[in-house]
C-alpha cells in the first residue's frame, strides 16, 4: 500500500475529527447560553486543542517507530 495515501488519508481524518469535536463544543457552548462569538471562541479553542493533541501523540508514537 502506498505510504503516502495512508499519510494523507489519516492527516484528513484527524482534521474532520476535529472539525466534528469544535462543531460539538460550539453547539453545547450555545445551548448553554452563550454568545455566537463566545461560542465561536470555544469552538477555535476545541479544534486547536485537538490538533495539538493528534500532534502530541504523534511525536510520541514516532519514538517507537524504525
Amino acid at each position: 500500500m502506498n505510504h503516502i495515501a495512508v499519510v494523507l488519508l489519516t492527516a484528513a481524518l484527524v482534521v474532520v475529527l476535529a472539525l466534528l469535536a469544535a462543531a460539538a463544543a460550539g453547539t453545547l457552548a450555545r445551548l448553554d447560553g452563550a454568545t455566537y462569538p463566545a461560542a465561536l471562541m470555544r469552538a477555535a479553542t476545541t479544534f486547536a486543542a485537538s490538533l495539538t493533541l493528534a500532534a502530541a501523540v504523534t511525536g510520541a508514537l514516532a519514538q517507537f517507530l524504525p
